[in-house]
């Protein structure tokens, strides 16, 4: 065989192992994690939450166990890769203060808001959502004011607030004025289920768009919300009449909220709530949802995606490594691709993970990023994305304490 030949044709192998190991990457994307801790504040706390402005500034709240009796919600901004001097937006001896349903921030350009939970009667779950506003950059905060208009002392709580281009804020929640015994429907049946509800205020705390999204939903669960070019939409976990407690969508079209709709019958049937919500994000009209299920005793965390504002989703895709606990959150990449995180149990301990999908499947494999435990004093892990730079924020618990963490995901 000529000299040229055979260089050509081991040209040609080395090209082609080249390729499939190209392809091989590509399928994985090549990607690491590493996570760059940040320096956070020093105080024994828990329920952290993080928020990014669309002036991309990112907030940092979390809420301080100043003493047996007081409740502090701080939020702090990240300047330089540090967190600045914490701000105190509120502070309560009567709050209703829960490892699941924790305070949130939401900012629409030149104004902000945050909730939390304050007890409303004696009753264990008797407690209303409350919101103050501020309008001097965090300086000083509004009284807070009331989004449900119901007065019953009833549980109202897992909120999401989502800033909105009327200027607005807009704020969907789990609303228990019907399991305290509003009266029957013009049919004469008794509904003492927990309602879905949503409304829209502004700075001054006036409301507008209050509706009624969905009129039997599992009970304390957390919801999620997301814009897209279409408006708002909403996800959460339903609740049918049989148990059946899978998770559900609702989207406002043209001025309009759409009738819930199933993205995937797992057929989960379970007797109580799971406390375990599912996660949204959206890239202008493309989506990804991300939540726990356990049909038939087998516990899964899933994707779905979803290329037309949520009218349509996916089969979903199964991303954990077999021992999940859920409390998921997710973040869109790109319009094609997402980022899931989700606790993992392990012998003793828990793991938060992270795995990478898109339309086709998984790219990267579940990777542990933070060691943990699956006890409730863990919360639930928060992910935030912020143009290229993706941030994390968990609870650590040290003995009988808890204080809140934050990194860098790189």
């Amino acid at each position: 065989m000529p000299i040229n030949t055979l260089l050509f044709q081991r040209f040609l192998l080395l090209l082609t192992i080249t390729i499939m190991l190209g392809c091989r990457s590509d399928q994985n994307n090549g990607l690491r994690f590493e996570l760059q801790p940040l320096d956070g504040p020093s105080t024994y706390g828990g329920e952290p939450n993080l928020f990014v402005s669309d002036q991309g500034t990112v907030y940092f709240s979390w809420v301080e166990f100043l003493n047996d009796s007081t409740d502090v919600l701080l939020y702090s901004t990240l300047e330089n890769e540090q967190w600045s001097e914490p701000i105190e937006i509120a502070r309560g001896t009567d709050w209703f203060v829960n490892w699941a349903d924790f305070p949130s921030l939401a900012v629409n350009e030149d104004w902000m808001a945050a909730h939390w939970l304050q007890k409303s009667a004696g009753g264990t779950y008797d407690y209303d959502v409350r919101v103050s506003t501020s309008t001097n950059g965090g300086k000083n905060w509004s009284p807070s004011f009331i989004p449900h208009t119901d007065g019953v002392a009833a549980e109202h709580g897992f909120v999401t607030m989502l800033p909105l281009q009327n200027k607005r804020i807009f704020a969907t929640w789990l609303d228990g004025r019907n399991t305290k015994g509003e009266p029957s429907d013009q049919h004469g049946h008794e509904n003492k289920a927990m309602t879905l509800r949503c409304a829209e205020f502004d700075p001054s705390g006036q409301l507008f768009a209050e509706a009624k999204l969905d009129n039997r939903v599992c009970d304390c669960c957390q919801t999620d919300a997301c814009s897209t070019d279409q408006g708002p939409v909403v996800v959460y976990r339903d609740r049918s009449e049989e148990e059946v407690r899978d998770i559900s969508v609702v989207r406002r079209i043209n001025g309009q909220w759409s009738t819930p709709k199933v993205i995937h019958q797992d057929g989960w049937e379970i007797a109580g709530c799971p406390v375990n919500g599912p996660a949204i994000s959206s890239h202008g009209n493309h989506l990804a949802v991300a939540w726990f299920t356990a049909f038939n005793g087998v516990a899964a965390v899933n994707v779905a995606l979803s290329s037309d504002a949520g009218a349509s989703f996916s089969p979903p895709i199964r991303v954990d490594s077999g021992t999940p606990s859920g409390r998921v959150d997710i973040e869109m990449l790109n319009e094609k691709e997402a980022i899931v995180i989700w606790l993992e149990e392990k012998e003793g301990a828990a793991d938060i993970k992270a795995a990478i999908i898109n339309s086709q499947g998984i790219l990267q494999d579940g990777v542990s990023l933070v060691e943990t435990t699956n006890a409730r004093s863990s919360g639930f892990p928060i992910l935030a994305k912020n143009g290229d730079q993706l941030l994390l924020a968990w609870t650590a618990v040290e003995g009988d304490s808890t204080r809140v963490q934050t990194a860098l995901l790189n």
